[in-house]
C-alpha cells in the first residue's frame, strides 16, 4: 500500500476495509470474532471496539496457516470456524452462511472459475473430489492450466482445524505455513470437502494496492448509485455521487452532481440537494431544498426549509419547518423555530431562536468568552437589524426589534426598539495609517 497505515485501516465506502468484513461476520451472530493482526499493527485493535472481538497478535508473519494457528487457543474445540480475510470488504453474509452450511459435514472452501486465474488451483481426482490446493507459485504447468481456483475462505470445525494445522509444514517456495495445505490433509483423512461458489464473484475483490483500493471504491459507489436509481432517486450524474455510509431517501428526491454523504443520512420526500454539497449524519424532512455548496453535519432539518448556497449547519442544530438559512450563514448547536430566517452572512451558535424571527446580515452570537460557551435566547417575532452582536448569555424578548449595528449585552425587553449606536461624528485632520517602509 506504500503507507504507514495498516492495510485493513485504509477506507473504502467511508469505512476501514476491516469494518466491512466485521459487519458481514456479525450478521452471522457468531459467539466470538478473533482478529489476528501483525506485528506493528497495534493501530488496528485501537480503531475498533466490541465485546465480541478477540485480538490476537501474530508477532511473526509465517503464512496464513500460522496466522490461524494463533487463534486456535481462543476457540471452543466443538465450535464451527469460519476463516475470513480483513482485506475483502465486499464479502456478503449470504455467501458466508452457505459456506458454513456446506461445512457441517466436514470442510467447505469458497471457489470459482476464472478464464485467466492467478489464485491457488483446486486439484480434483477423477471422481471430481477435491484433493488439494496448489498455490500458483508452486504449481506445475499442468496445474496452472486448471481454471477452478480457491478464493481463500474456508469453514470447518475448530477440532479439525487444530488437527490439520498441527501437521502443516512449510516445504514451499515461500517457506510459509499455508492454510490451504489443510485441504490435502482433510482429503487424506477422508473428510468431505465442498467447493461453494460465491453469490457474486465481485464479493471476492481484495485490496493490495492504492490502485486496487481506488478501483474498489468506484465499484462500490457505482453499486450505491444503481440502488438509489432503482429506488426512484433522481441523480444528475450517477458517476458523481459518493455515499460513504448509509443514505435513505423518500420519494421524488433529487441529488445534483458531486455530492458526498457520510455516516447515516435520511432525506424525506421531495428533498432537493444541490451540487457540491456534503451531508454527514443528517436527517432532512420532506420538501426541503439544499442549494449548492452547503456543508451540513449532525443536525435535524424540518420540512420545507431552504438552506444555502454556501451555508454551514453544524452538530446539535435543529431547524423547524419553513426555516431559511442563507448564503454564508453558519449555525451551530442551535434550535431555530418555524418560519425564522437568517438569509445572509450570520453566525448563530449556542442559540435558542423562536418562531418568525428575522436575523439581519452580519449578525453574530458572541457565545465564547475565552473559556466557556454561553447561550443566546431569542423569542418569537423578533427582528434583528444588520451587523448586530449578541453577547451571550443574553435574552431578546418576544416581539423586540434591534436596530442595525447594535451590541447587545443585556436583556432586550419585549415589543420595543433597542439601539446602541453612538452619534455619527467626523474627526477633523485624521490621517489614515500608512504601512511602514522596510
Amino acid at each position: 500500500m506504500q503507507s504507514g497505515l495498516p492495510k485493513v485501516l485504509h477506507r473504502v465506502g467511508g469505512q476501514p476495509l476491516l469494518a466491512h468484513v466485521l459487519a458481514a461476520a456479525r450478521a452471522l451472530e457468531p459467539a466470538r470474532i478473533c482478529v489476528v493482526y501483525g506485528d506493528g499493527g497495534e493501530a488496528v485493535p485501537a480503531r475498533f471496539a466490541g465485546a465480541d472481538l478477540v485480538w490476537i497478535r501474530q508477532a511473526e508473519q509465517r503464512g496464513t496457516g500460522h496466522a490461524v494457528m494463533q487463534a486456535l487457543p481462543a476457540l471452543d474445540p466443538a465450535s464451527m470456524v469460519l476463516v475470513l480475510y480483513g482485506d475483502m470488504p465486499r464479502i456478503g453474509s449470504d455467501t458466508l452462511r452457505r459456506l458454513l452450511a456446506a461445512a457441517q459435514d466436514g470442510l467447505a472452501i469458497l471457489a470459482a472459475e476464472y478464464p485467466e486465474p492467478s489464485y491457488g488451483r483446486i486439484v480434483r481426482d477423477k471422481a471430481g473430489r477435491v484433493q488439494k490446493i496448489v498455490e500458483q507459485r508452486d504449481a506445475t504447468p499442468e496445474q496452472l492450466a486448471i481454471r477452478e481456483v480457491n478464493l481463500g475462505l474456508l469453514a470447518t470445525s475448530a477440532r479439525n482445524l487444530s488437527n490439520w494445522l498441527a501437521r502443516v509444514g512449510n516445504d514451499n517456495s515461500q517457506q510459509e505455513h499455508y492454510l490451504t495445505d489443510v485441504i490435502a490433509l482433510a482429503a487424506a483423512d477422508g473428510v468431505e470437502i465442498a467447493a461453494v461458489r460465491p453469490a457474486d464473484i465481485g464479493e471476492m475483490a481484495g485490496v493490495n494496492s492504492k490502485r486496487e483500493l481506488a478501483a474498489l471504491e468506484r465499484t462500490m459507489q457505482r453499486e450505491q448509485a444503481e440502488r438509489l436509481l432503482d429506488a426512484g432517486v433522481t441523480l444528475a450524474d450517477p458517476a458523481r455521487i459518493d455515499v460513504r455510509g448509509t443514505l435513505v431517501c423518500g420519494r421524488d428526491v433529487s441529488i445534483d452532481v458531486n455530492c458526498l454523504f457520510e455516516g447515516g443520512v435520511e432525506l424525506g420526500d421531495g428533498v432537493e440537494i444541490g451540487a457540491n454539497c456534503i451531508l454527514r449524519n443528517m436527517r432532512i424532512a420532506a420538501g426541503t431544498r439544499i442549494a449548492p455548496f452547503c456543508h451540513l453535519e449532525g443536525a435535524d432539518v424540518g420540512e420545507r426549509c431552504v438552506i444555502g448556497p454556501y451555508a454551514r449547519i453544524r452538530p446539535g442544530t435543529t431547524l423547524a419547518e419553513d426555516v431559511h438559512i442563507g448564503n454564508f450563514v453558519e449555525v451551530k448547536n442551535a434550535q431555530i423555530g418555524a418560519a425564522s430566517k437568517a438569509n445572509h452572512l450570520a453566525y448563530l451558535g449556542d442559540s435558542t431562536i423562536g418562531r418568525n424571527v428575522n436575523v439581519g446580515a452580519g449578525t453574530i452570537t458572541c457565545n465564547y468568552d475565552g473559556a466557556n460557551k454561553h447561550r443566546t435566547v431569542i423569542e418569537d417575532d423578533v427582528h434583528i437589524g444588520s451587523d448586530t452582536q449578541l453577547v451571550a448569555p443574553v435574552t431578546v424578548r418576544k416581539g423586540a426589534t434591534i436596530g442595525a449595528g447594535a451590541t447587545i449585552t443585556r436583556e432586550v425587553p419585549a415589543g420595543g426598539l433597542t439601539v446602541s449606536q453612538r452619534r455619527q461624528v467626523t474627526v477633523p485632520g485624521w490621517k489614515r495609517p500608512q504601512k511602514k517602509k522596510g
